[in-house]
């Protein structure tokens, strides 16, 4: 595991004797538990394409990943919190890597390796290839190669602890994991003809239905990014007001709770009334009735023309 430096904890508002300065130290609880993180990830034992040889040679005693304390791969996501995506990711292979995804607990981290997996590399657009397996799940740090060397996966690790070192156990968006409510799984790619992503139906569904009224519908729409909820302040009379006695911390963790909560019901509710006041397909046109086939019609037509 990595070594920590003592001296860079002792530079703190309070003054610690110079003769005390090697044994005791002074820290917040998020400087703690993101060292204990950055320095015991465990990534998950898979490979999808070349990159992977270059995985496996970073993990051999030539580079020592043990230095950065991840030398331990688990085969199992439950057990894994950093996912490395080695290889060419197929539309085949996208949709076992989403469920596995979805089985690692949190808090849990994805680094793309490779060109491939960055955006599709040599194959981009092709017939069997996703463009980039951000386009499924969250990607957290992106190495450039083809394949990129042990070196470069080794600096990409890096990027990632200095990533976790910048995280706060008091901001929720930097800790989603600590917020209020489950967090949802990513949707599982529907394999078939081509993948389909779940999150793009209402855009198929809306195309299918242009197609249908005769009107364009090969226009590629890009769907709008997901919107994060923003927290909102509760107002000053809403919030639970701190006695004389009480930690001025906990009131203002607890402020902070409220308002989550406040937006996320807020954001419940207008899902639920922008579903409520959807306006109704269009109705198609009214069509000409077909007229009925006249069998004795067409067989005298045939006998009139025979005789001329």
């Amino acid at each position: 595991m990595a070594q920590l430096d003592l001296r860079e904890l002792n530079a703190t508002e309070f003054p610690i004797p110079a003769e005390m300065q090697g044994n005791v130290a002074i820290t917040s609880l998020s400087k703690v538990y993101n060292w204990s993180r950055r320095s015991s990830m465990w990534p998950m034992l898979f490979g999808l394409a070349c990159c992977a040889i270059e995985m496996i040679a970073t993990a051999a005693a030539r580079y020592d990943l043990s230095r950065f304390g991840m030398e331990v791969m688990r085969a199992s996501p439950r057990q894994s919190d950093l996912m490395i995506v080695s290889g060419t990711v197929t539309k085949k292979m996208v949709v076992p890597i989403v469920r596995l995804y979805n089985q690692m607990p949190e808090p849990k981290y994805v680094l793309a390796m490779g060109a491939c997996a960055s955006g599709g590399g040599p194959f981009k657009e092709g017939y069997n290839v996703v463009s980039g397996i951000d386009m499924f799940i969250p990607v957290d740090v992106y190495v450039p190669g083809c394949p990129p060397t042990p070196q470069a996966l080794l600096y990409g690790l890096i990027a990632l602890q200095k990533k976790i070192d910048g995280q706060s156990l008091a901001n929720l968006d930097d800790v989603p994991w600590y917020g209020v409510g489950p967090s949802e799984p990513t949707p599982i790619p529907i394999l078939g003809p081509d993948i389909i992503d779940p999150r793009q139906m209402d855009l198929i569904r809306r195309q299918a239905q242009l197609a249908a009224e005769g009107k364009p519908h090969t226009v590629r729409e890009i769907p709008a990014p997901m919107k994060v909820a923003q927290v909102q302040q509760v107002p000053a009379k809403t919030q639970p007001a701190a006695s004389a006695g009480d930690d001025p911390a906990k009131a203002e963790r607890l402020a902070k709770r409220e308002a989550a909560l406040a937006s996320k019901k807020e954001a419940e509710g207008g899902t639920a009334q922008a579903v409520a006041e959807a306006p109704a397909p269009a109705a198609a046109p009214d069509a000409q009735p077909k007229k009925k086939f006249d069998k004795q019609a067409m067989l005298d037509k045939i006998r009139e023309r025979k005789g001329n």
